[in-house]
């Protein structure tokens, strides 16, 4: 790809009140990101929801210019720009209607956000000895099991550095999401581990350098740690805050979310009991809670490795479903069918019979995801 075409791609969403989804839709209507800076002003305000303001911009081509400064500042220090129809970018973001068109990646070894195993774990600023013992329990638990998930925070204080520190000292790989670029880190007290992040997972952000500090960043950011996840784990929270917002995203995108609950009297499990008490979370006191509610799989020796599957007992359709499931992850049948080629009737019954077989979990809103990690 040339230096030119990634300049359209980093413009696109540097456009003022475009946001994701009219992005992806100029995209989508154009042709590309290079389209869109070619077409003309009368046929954007064709595209539903583009108007003068949005049209004006792209065709002013402002935005080019601060596009060509981002591609010089990734250049310098080795950051990865995940495009939303990379086969590299997140799948589970591209199942998000308002997923970022890229993705800034910081990270030491380009770490594979397409793994089947994936949670992030928010919560209040202000986190107890309770809370930050939780995070410990429930990642030390998993890693203890022989899982490695991706664990996805946002590097904030509390419940997000306690649940990173963890997944560092078990060796687990950690994404912190931040709501600024990648130009600094905040809070300031946390460079010395966001290093360590990136040593052994990633930083993550959609906006570009130089991006000012602004509250509604933190809120935009929590739909990646939400996104990015199969489920988001709320460890503390008050009633209100960032962490319930956080579980809102994750429960509008058909994801999994856990609370862990806490005593009646405490501020900071008011949240969390509250999530329970409405349905809005399952509650998760320990890590073969969020084995069991995920369907992960351990295998004889206890430990969640990877298990082989004999494929002779299965049809082409199953075998291709299963590839398919394995290199992309969750996923709707619709996704499944078109994405394979086999009809939206036959893919259906594979997937019955791969779930009686024990391979393939249904999850609300028509999602289905391998059971256990294959080879």
């Amino acid at each position: 790809m040339s230096n030119s075409e990634l300049v359209y791609r980093i413009g696109i969403e540097m456009i003022p009140k475009v946001g994701s989804i009219n992005a992806k839709k100029l995209i989508a209507y154009c042709g590309g990101a290079a389209a869109v800076f070619k077409e003309s002003k009368k046929n954007l305000l064709k595209i539903p929801g583009i108007g003068n303001a949005i049209a004006s911009e792209v065709v002013s081509q402002s935005v080019l210019t601060k596009a060509e400064t981002e591609l010089k500042f990734i250049q310098k220090y080795g950051i990865q720009v995940l495009y939303f129809t990379d086969t590299n970018y997140p799948d589970r973001l591209k199942q998000c209607e308002d997923g970022p068109v890229v993705l800034y990646v910081k990270s030491k070894n380009e770490l594979n956000f397409n793994t089947d195993k994936i949670i992030s774990i928010v919560g209040t600023r202000k986190a107890t000895s309770y809370g930050k013992s939780a995070c410990e329990d429930l990642i030390g638990g998993l890693a203890q099991k022989g899982y490695n998930p991706i664990i996805v925070s946002g590097l904030a204080y509390g419940i997000d550095i306690a649940a990173h520190k963890a997944a560092i000292k078990h060796h687990l790989p950690t994404v912190a999401v931040l709501g600024h670029g990648l130009n600094t880190i905040y809070p300031s007290a946390h460079k010395n581990i966001a290093k360590d992040i990136v040593n052994e997972g990633a930083l993550a952000t959609d906006f570009p350098s130089g991006t000012a500090f602004d509250r509604n960043n933190f809120l935009r950011r929590n739909r990646i740690i939400a996104g990015l996840a199969d489920a988001t784990i709320v460890v503390e929270s008050a009633h209100e805050g960032g962490a319930l917002i956080t579980a809102d995203i994750a429960n509008s995108y058909n994801r999994e979310v856990f609370a862990v609950p806490g005593n009646i009297t405490s501020t900071y499990s008011k949240g969390c009991n509250q999530l329970i008490k409405q349905n809005k979370a399952a509650l998760v006191e320990t890590a073969d809670d969020i084995e069991f509610l995920l369907g992960w799989k351990p295998n004889k020796n206890g430990q969640g490795t990877q298990t082989r599957i004999n494929f002779d007992s299965f049809s082409v359709e199953e075998q291709s479903i299963v590839n398919y499931l394995r290199e992309h992850g969750e996923n709707m049948v619709d996704t499944i069918a078109i994405e394979t080629g086999i009809p939206v009737s036959k893919t259906l019954s594979a997937l019955l019979n791969l779930e009686f077989a024990g391979l393939v979990n249904s999850k609300p809103g028509k999602l289905f995801t391998l059971s256990t990690t294959t080879t």
